[in-house]
Order: structure tokens, then C-alpha cells, then sequence
């Protein structure tokens, strides 16, 4: 491994819904450039595969189920790393769930469940973390969403929680100042499983309105989460970076 590819070397690294899509690329991406990677996921067997996966190419790696709306299972995990690695440098929060519905057609319990899971998880996360990050000086990235920049029919409960992150990066960054850098990175239409029955039509449509001309891929934002969570990053916290192609930017038309 070159230095320039050593960012994270002698550092670790917590991911959650990391079994799959932007949180499985990401923890390749930490562990290629040097990090131990604790591999977190409701659905254990993807935790572990993903983990497999980073030591069959040289990596440091292990898995662990966690359900990140569970306290207690945060402690859990907090107290294992504690006992394992002694120290915690980077903290990648990348739960969330998007039930489309416009305010209307939602229910109670299909909004707390959106809420729950993409912002109540990056609080009970946070909470559980903190002591170890100080101690390291650590970065958190957590994984938000265009949705929290500009408004898309039927997504109220998915675009206020990620809205919602956007609010709590900027106060966490300032209640923790030089002990912990907190950033988010929102991602455009990225290729993931949720689009695996997208029509391709539609597919079509949407990278024709980013201006890259192409949809994103987990890779896209795996480097975007990298950066802000090594030391090149360093003098940035608080921040809300679109990793969309510039969808943002351009016409709706």
C-alpha cells in the first residue's frame, strides 16, 4: 500500500447499514486505504460477508449485527470495540429507510419509522460513540440525501429526517469543536438495490437531468465519505456536501 493510499492506517472504523450498497463500498474503500473496519448491519450474514469479502483482498476486517435504533445494542457494540480496538477514529452513520407517500397518504407509523431509523439512529449513535471519538480525535460522516437540499413529490417523512441531519451535523460540530469533525455527505440518484426494479426508462430520465450525464454509484460516494473522514478534511466540520453530479444545480424541466 502506498502512503498516499494509507490514510487510515493504524485507525478504526465503524460503519453501520454497511451490508450493502454505499455503506458495504465504503467500508472497502477504508479498509483499501489502511483502516480496521468493524462491518455493522441489521442483517448479520451481509455484515459478515461484506467483512469476508475486505479480508480475502488483505484487509482488516470483522462484522456485527447492530440495530442502530437500539441504545442498548450501541452499547454493545461501543463496549466490544472498546475491549477489541482500544480506540475509535471514524464513524460512518448510513442507516435510513424512503417509504414514498405524500403527508396525506402517510401514516403514524410509517413515519416514525422513517424517522427513527435515518435520524433517531445518527443521535443514539452519536451518544454512544462520543467518549471514544474525543479520545481519538475522530470524524464522523453520516450519509444523508439530495432530498435534504430540494423538495421531490412523496417524500415528507425521508426528506425531514435527512433535512433533520443537516441541522444536527451543523450543532454537533459546534458542541464538540476540536474534539470530533461531524459531516454529511447527500447523495444524488445513486445505483444501490432500491433501484434494482427501477424501470429503465426512468433510469434514463434522471441521469439525462444530472449534469454528469450519468446516475452515481456507491463508489461516487464512498470517495466523498473517505475525504471528509481523513485527515485531508481536517479544517472542514459542519458541513453538508451534495454528491449528486450536480443534479442540485440544474432545471427540474
Amino acid at each position: 500500500m502506498t502512503a498516499a493510499l494509507a490514510r487510515f492506517a493504524r485507525r478504526t472504523a465503524l460503519l453501520t447499514a454497511a451490508g450493502s450498497g454505499i455503506g458495504e463500498a465504503t467500508a472497502h474503500r477504508l479498509a483499501a486505504e489502511g483502516a480496521s473496519v468493524v462491518v455493522t448491519d441489521v442483517d448479520a450474514e451481509a455484515a459478515h460477508r461484506v467483512a469476508e469479502e475486505i479480508r480475502v483482498k488483505g484487509g482488516q476486517a470483522r462484522s456485527r449485527r447492530l440495530d442502530v435504533t437500539s441504545p442498548d445494542e450501541w452499547a454493545a457494540t461501543v463496549a466490544e470495540i472498546t475491549a477489541r480496538n482500544r480506540h475509535l477514529d471514524v464513524l460512518h452513520l448510513n442507516a435510513g429507510r424512503n417509504l414514498p407517500g405524500a403527508a396525506h397518504e402517510l401514516d403514524d407509523a410509517s413515519w416514525h419509522d422513517q424517522l427513527r431509523l435515518s435520524l433517531d439512529s445518527v443521535f443514539y449513535g452519536v451518544r454512544a460513540t462520543v467518549p471514544l471519538l474525543r479520545a481519538a480525535g475522530g470524524a464522523v460522516v453520516i450519509t444523508s440525501s439530495i432530498h435534504a437540499a430540494i423538495g421531490f413529490h412523496g417524500f415528507p417523512a425521508y426528506a425531514a429526517a435527512k433535512g433533520g441531519i443537516g441541522a444536527l451535523v451543523r450543532q454537533l460540530a459546534v458542541e464538540y469543536g476540536g474534539e470530533i469533525r461531524f459531516n454529511a455527505v447527500l447523495p444524488g440518484a445513486v445505483v444501490t438495490a432500491l433501484w434494482a426494479h427501477t424501470p429503465a426508462e426512468y433510469k434514463a430520465r434522471t441521469a439525462a437531468r444530472t449534469p454528469v450525464g450519468r446516475l452515481g454509484t456507491p463508489e461516487d460516494i464512498a470517495a466523498a465519505v473517505a475525504f471528509l473522514a481523513s485527515d485531508d478534511a481536517s479544517f472542514i466540520t459542519g458541513q453538508n456536501l451534495l454528491v449528486d453530479g450536480g443534479r442540485s444545480i440544474s432545471s427540474h424541466e
